[in-house]
């Protein structure tokens, strides 16, 4: 044999110590509890994970409904705002004509008592001036102490009959 087949004699029989060295030290099987334990890990993981995932679907859900009755509840609110506006708005035009026309009746009395007013003091300056006309009037044509008699009793029963 040549020096390349016992050192490759050698190197097998090193690899079969070495490999009976481990089985007889049980390496395999603490390798494949060591795997065991570590499969039975990821496997509790992945069923917790699992679990996690499917209490955020139920978390998700739940917001979902949350959102749409929430929704729902917005909608009714504006709704309700709309029907409040609406009622304000016709109160509020109520209360605007109402008070037009209470201001236009008070306007027409005040025109009505003007004009009653501005009647009177007419038909007060016209008394006034015709009287003091018939005075003049009765001055000139009657003369003397029965002429001023008549006047001053004519010109007292104008102006008691009149105002």
């Amino acid at each position: 044999m040549d020096a390349t087949a016992w050192a490759t004699f050698w190197v097998l029989l090193g690899l079969l110590v070495f490999l009976g060295i481990l089985v007889y030290l049980k390496v395999p099987r603490m390798i494949f509890n060591a795997l065991d334990q570590r499969a039975a890990k990821i496997r509790a993981e992945l069923d917790e994970a699992r679990k996690l995932r499917e209490e955020a679907e139920a978390l998700v859900a739940e917001y979902r409904k949350k959102r749409g009755e929430a929704t729902a509840e917005a909608e009714a609110i504006i709704a309700q705002a709309h029907v409040e506006a609406k009622a304000l708005a016709e109160e509020a035009r109520s209360r605007l004509e109402d008070y037009v026309v209470r201001r236009t009746k008070t306007v027409e009395q005040r025109i009505a008592q003007a004009e009653t007013q501005a009647v009177a003091d007419v038909r007060s300056r016209a008394i006034d001036v015709a009287a003091e006309a018939a005075a003049k009037i009765l001055a000139e044509k009657a003369k003397g102490r029965v002429g001023e008699e008549l006047i001053e009793r004519s010109i007292e029963a104008v102006r008691t009959n009149l105002n």
